[in-house]
C-alpha cells in the first residue's frame, strides 16, 4: 500500500488514500485478504458502493480506479500474477456533470447577500468561484502573494489539480472582493475562516449554505460545486461585465492574408450576414374599370399609360411649333 501511495504527491495522495482506505475497510469487513480477492469479490465491493453507501456513479468509478491502480502496481511488482479488476464492468459516467448550479437570479441574489455579509471573506468566496469558476481547493488554497501582475493585467497564482500551475486574470469586481478580503494583510490565505485561519472547504460549504439562507434561495443542499457551473451557463450581459476571467490570455487578433494583388485584407470583426437577398410580393394584377364601360369591358393600366403618354407627346409638340 505505502508503495502505492508513493506515485502521488500533494492532495492527490490524499484522496487517494482516502479511496484505498474505503476498499481496504470493506475487506476487513467482509474477512477477505485484499491479495487474495477475486473478480466476484470486486463485482459486490461495486454493488456493495452503489446499494449500500448510495455513492454516485463518478464516485463508484473513481473509487474503484484506486482499487484497479493498486491491483496493477501487486502485478507490475510481482506479487500477484494478475489484476482481479481487469475484466470488472464499471458503472457508465455521463460525458457532462448532472450536478445543477444556482440560476441567474439566484447568483445574484447570493454575490447580494455576500456583499453585504459582515464577513469580508464571504464575497470574496462567491466571486472566485461563481466569477472565476475555481475549485473549491484552489480558491482556499489562495495565498496572499499569490497575487501579481502580468503584462498589465492582475492575476492569480492557482495550483490546480496534479500542482499545475495557471494564471488566472482577475476583472475588477473579483479583484475588490479579494483586497476587501485581505484587507491590511500582507501574507498568508485570501480567504479566512471566523477564527482567522485559513477556510477549508467544510467551513466553504457553511458560510455558503448561510448566504444562500440569507438571499432566502430556495434549495436544497447548496455546496460550493454548484457556484463552478455558473461561470460555464452565464448570460451575455454578465460575460460582458466580467470579462477576462478566462484561464487562457485572450488570443491576440490576426490579420487574413494578403488576397492577389490588392491591399492586405483587415481584420472582420462583425458578424458575417448569411441571410438570402429579399423577396418581395408579387405586384397584385390592378386594373381600371371605366365608368362607361359595360360587363365584362375593362381598360387596363397599361392602356391608360400608353394614352397619357400619347397626350402627352402631342401636348409637347404643339409647344415646340
Amino acid at each position: 500500500m505505502a508503495a502505492y501511495l508513493a506515485r502521488f504527491t500533494g492532495s492527490s495522495r490524499e484522496h487517494t488514500e482516502s479511496d484505498l482506505r474505503c476498499y481496504l475497510a470493506w475487506c476487513a469487513g467482509q474477512g477477505l485478504d485484499p491479495l487474495a480477492a477475486q473478480r466476484p469479490h470486486l463485482e459486490l465491493y461495486i454493488r456493495w458502493m452503489q446499494e449500500i453507501r448510495r455513492f454516485k456513479p463518478s464516485t463508484v468509478s473513481r473509487r474503484f480506479s484506486v482499487t484497479a491502480g493498486f491491483y496493477r502496481t501487486c502485478v507490475i511488482d510481482g506479487i500477484i500474477e494478475h489484476s482481479p479488476a481487469e475484466h470488472v464492468r464499471r458503472p457508465a459516467v455521463p460525458p457532462e456533470s448532472p450536478t445543477l448550479g444556482f440560476t441567474h437570479l439566484q447568483f445574484e441574489a447570493l454575490l447580494t447577500a455576500a456583499r453585504e455579509s459582515t464577513n469580508s471573506s464571504d464575497f470574496a468566496l462567491v466571486a472566485m468561484l461563481g466569477l472565476l469558476g475555481l475549485r473549491i481547493f484552489e480558491a482556499t488554497g489562495a495565498d496572499i502573494a499569490d497575487l501579481g501582475e502580468e503584462h498589465g493585467h492582475r492575476v492569480l497564482r492557482v495550483c490546480g489539480k496534479g500542482t499545475k500551475i495557471v494564471l488566472v486574470p482577475l476583472p475588477p469586481a473579483v479583484g475588490r472582493a479579494i483586497d476587501r478580503a485581505i484587507r491590511n494583510r500582507t501574507r498568508g490565505p485570501v480567504l479566512l475562516n471566523s477564527r482567522g485561519a485559513r477556510m477549508d472547504w467544510h467551513a466553504a460549504t457553511r458560510r455558503l449554505r448561510h448566504l444562500a439562507g440569507t438571499a432566502d434561495i430556495q434549495i436544497a443542499r447548496a455546496h460550493p460545486h454548484m457556484l463552478r457551473h455558473i461561470r460555464s451557463s452565464r448570460p451575455c450581459s454578465t460575460l460582458a461585465s466580467t470579462s477576462g476571467t478566462s484561464r487562457s490570455p485572450p488570443g491576440t487578433p490576426t490579420r487574413a492574408p494578403p488576397c492577389g494583388m490588392t491591399e492586405p485584407a483587415r481584420t472582420w470583426t462583425a458578424t458575417r450576414t448569411t441571410s438570402s437577398p429579399p423577396t418581395w410580393p408579387p405586384v397584385p394584377d390592378r386594373t381600371y374599370v371605366s365608368p362607361g364601360a359595360g360587363p365584362g369591358e375593362t381598360s387596363g393600366i397599361a392602356d391608360m399609360s400608353v394614352s397619357s403618354a400619347r397626350i402627352s407627346m402631342h401636348a409637347l409638340i404643339r409647344m415646340t411649333t
